[in-house]
């Protein structure tokens, strides 16, 4: 187990320590601009699967996936020009305006996810949970790493954790890396909302969890 502190940001040296672990589908604690979340790598079923024994959950619980930025879109979802297996334009174009108007920040975005990615990340329905953090240790880490399967730091019921001491006191050497980077700038989740179930009428994607994005906010951004 390896603590890094993160207060003047990450060196080279510690970002390769970070990403030579996720990448051996060890489990990294890392902080958001929410909570601090447990991480590893979306695209290794044997790193999800630690990931969820952590955090004492099934596949009835698949976690988000954290992006350095707005391209993972058309990088991790199913185009609407890509045949069958794309979604509608209304809805990637739901998930267009939502990340352009809040990413980075507290809104999580469901949407279809690209059927060639094979990611195993539980019961998703063949869909995908993608946020940009706000926060600059957490994108430097994504930008080493590439995205990451992320679910807040705690065990399933418990408080989520908003310092390191919470989340070793959850953890301890279940996870191979700490990164300490102080208290979480809010402590509060993100929204998540699900543009897979536009309203007909109010083309208002579907609330999952109300967090820092207001369903108000939201409303005016696709408006």
């Amino acid at each position: 187990m390896e603590i890094i502190k993160a207060d003047g940001g990450l060196s080279a040296e510690n970002l390769a320590t970070i990403d030579e672990a996720v990448k051996s589908s060890k489990l990294l604690v890392m902080p958001t601009d929410t909570v601090y979340g447990i991480a590893t790598i979306p695209f290794e079923p044997q790193a999800v699967e630690r990931l969820q024994s952590a955090k004492g959950r099934g596949e009835d619980f698949p976690p988000p996936v954290l992006v350095s930025g707005p391209a993972a879109l058309e990088e991790l979802l199913a185009l609407p020009n890509s045949g069958l297996s794309g979604m509608p334009r209304a809805q990637f174009e739901a998930a267009s305006k939502l990340a352009q108007a809040f990413w980075p920040g507290p809104l999580t975005i469901i949407a279809k996810a690209r059927p060639s990615l094979g990611w195993d990340l539980g019961k998703t329905g063949g869909t995908i949970a993608l946020r940009m953090p706000n926060h600059p240790v957490a994108l430097e880490i994504l930008g080493a790493t590439g995205p990451l399967a992320v679910t807040s730091a705690n065990r399933h019921g418990a408080p989520p954790a908003t310092n390191l001491s919470a989340a070793t006191a959850y953890f301890w050497d279940k996870v191979a890396v700490y990164v300490d980077a102080g208290e979480s700038p809010s402590g509060l989740p993100s929204t998540i909302v699900d543009v897979t179930r536009l309203d007909t009428e109010t083309r208002l994607p579907r609330l999952i969890r109300q967090g820092g994005v207001s369903l108000d906010e939201i409303s005016a951004a696709l408006a």
